[in-house]
């Protein structure tokens, strides 16, 4: 699936999601999409959770 099949469809989920639901069904299905392509490229390979914390190397 290419980068504008993806784009589409979250576009409609979230459109759903906010017509159906209102604004705030609009941010959960926001934060769920976004959680779980944090986990999807994790369980890929492409980001590790050490990603997410900033190391303190002193030089």
């Amino acid at each position: 699936m290419n980068a504008a099949t993806v784009g589409l469809l979250t576009g409609m989920a979230l459109g759903f999601a906010a017509f159906f639901g209102g604004f705030w069904a609009f941010l959960l299905v926001a934060f769920l999409g976004l959680l779980g392509l944090i986990i999807g490229c994790i369980v890929q390979g492409d980001l590790t959770p050490s990603d997410f914390t900033r190391s303190r190397d002193r030089k």
